[in-house]
Order: C-alpha cells, then structure tokens, then sequence
C-alpha cells in the first residue's frame, strides 16, 4: 500500500512592536493591520513592568505573524 503525504508550505514574517503605553501599542498594530493584504496567523501581546526608584515603568509589546 502506497501511503501519500501532503506538505503544507506557508512561508511566515513577523513584526514586534513595542510601546510604553498600551493605547500607543494599540494603535501600532491597528494601523499595521490595516495595512496587512496577506492573512494573519497569530498575534501574541506581552507586558513587563519594573521600578527605577519610585517610578514604574511598563513595556507593552506585540509579535504579530503573519503570511508573506
């Protein structure tokens, strides 16, 4: 019995973004997407804070994959 076996090939890219205010990180990726005329394969967000004394300070980041 002779079995077939089919491979998908998707060649992908990505693209980081970050932000040290969410509200900038959201606009970031809207206009990307925006943009976007391959399909979207995954977006993945993060977020990490740390203190310099008495301030805090936020990194808000996005990877976003996507088709090329």
């Amino acid at each position: 019995m002779i079995e077939s076996i089919l491979y998908l090939v998707i060649e992908m890219k990505v693209k980081v973004f970050d932000e040290s205010h969410e509200k900038d990180l959201e606009a970031s990726v809207n206009a990307f997407l925006d943009d976007l005329e391959s399909d979207l394969i995954d977006i993945k967000f993060s977020v990490a804070i740390s203190t310099c004394g008495e301030e805090q300070i936020y990194c808000f980041s996005a990877m976003i994959v996507y088709e090329s």
